[in-house]
């Protein structure tokens, strides 16, 4: 039989545990992101960091998937154990992308607000052609640099593209997910119907055990009668012979 952890020592849960614990922190930052000007540097600097903390889950999010395949290949863990926890990973999967929008969202909108004041015709454009524009580098540290239109509006686009491919990945969950209820379904009419066959197979017992008892009785009670019988024959007997002498 494989070996299991005990549930209060499994590294893996201790994992799972903290991932949860980061993602309700990035909630509380993101709340507190919003109660914030879009042009002071709290906001900016609190993007930087929830920035940071969305790579940090999302890496944990895939370093706990790695361990759980690699877990189920070496069967330290029984295959309904490994379906918990697949189910656990997606709706750490579906907070992911829900951060991401989250996060996004407050982004677009000021993306669309700088847009229009760069629309060609506009004073701002004709003064100004570029924009200075505060974003996180890689390193998630705001720099200063120069955007055009041009670059506003790529940026904008890839933002789209990535939503998108988040609401692919949120579908592959959803489909996952439906999946393993059918299978759970399946599962239970399977029970249902051995449990019914056990049923219909006890009732069967119950009723031959009735009968071979009542067979029993019946024969206990032809042997009291057949011993009497015996008996009166035999006191019948010596009245007669008694009567002869």
């Amino acid at each position: 039989m494989a070996l299991v952890y005990i549930e209060d020592s499994d590294p893996w849960l201790s994992e799972y545990e903290a991932c949860e614990k980061l993602f309700r922190e990035i909630m509380e930052q993101l709340t507190m992101r919003e109660r914030e000007p879009e042009s002071s540097q709290a906001y900016a600097s609190l993007s930087a960091n929830i920035r940071l903390r969305m790579k940090q889950y999302n890496k944990e999010i895939n370093q706990l998937k790695n361990e759980l395949e690699e877990a189920s290949r070496s069967r330290t863990i029984t295959t309904e154990e490994a379906e918990r926890r697949m189910r656990q990973i997606e709706q750490l999967q579906s907070k992911d992308i829900q951060l991401q929008r989250l996060y996004d969202s407050r982004t677009k909108s000021l993306l669309s607000n700088r847009n229009n004041l760069l629309k060609p015709g506009t004073s701002a454009f004709a003064d100004m052609g570029t924009t200075s524009w505060a974003i996180d580098d890689d390193d998630d540290k705001p720099i200063d640099i120069q955007v055009s239109a041009k670059d506003l509006k790529t940026y904008q686009e890839q933002a789209l593209e990535e939503q998108e491919k988040g609401l692919e990945e949120l579908c592959k969950v959803i489909a996952r997910q439906k999946e393993i209820g059918q299978n759970i379904s399946n599962e239970v009419c399977h029970q249902n119907e051995i449990i019914d066959d056990l049923a219909d197979h006890m009732d069967r017992t119950d009723e031959s055990l009735v009968n071979k008892t009542r067979q029993v009785q019946n024969i206990g009670f032809k042997d009291r009668t057949c011993g009497y019988w015996v008996i009166i024959i035999l006191l019948f007997i010596s009245i007669v012979t008694v009567a002869l002498v």
